[in-house]
């Protein structure tokens, strides 16, 4: 069983930087593609960047290409989304997700990751 406990979120003004973690648990992780959604109130989960289990492949969405990075250090089970230029679009509940061993990171839909964590509130004032 795999447990993912996000953390970092907090309440920032547009322009500002946020950087999240999520730590894993479990002896898998260096075997798994790691992945952030996020969701706004009202609105659908939605993908915002994965990461290769072996580190040499990240993807992102569109809304935060150039803005988030996406990093991991298998030696911690830890995955972090770093974000800068925050917008108040941003503001949601940030998720940390894992995908099945040895599968891709290139992935985009909630239904291909297996894992979840619990969440962490972004909120960016304008």
């Amino acid at each position: 069983q795999v447990q993912l406990v996000e953390s970092g979120g907090g309440l920032v003004q547009a322009g500002d930087s946020l950087r999240l973690s999520c730590a894993s648990s479990g002896p898998t992780f260096s075997e798994r593609a790691m992945g952030w959604f996020r969701q706004a109130p009202g609105k659908e989960r939605e993908f915002v960047a994965s990461i290769s289990s072996n580190i040499d492949s990240t993807y992102y969405a569109d809304s935060v290409k150039g803005r988030f990075t996406i990093s991991r250090d298998n030696a911690k089970n830890t995955v972090f989304l770093q974000m800068n230029s925050l917008k108040p679009e941003d503001t949601a509940v940030y998720y940390c997700a894992a995908r099945p061993p040895m599968t891709t990171a290139q992935v985009y839909k909630t239904l291909q990751y297996a894992y979840w964590g619990q969440g962490t509130q972004v909120t960016v004032s304008s």
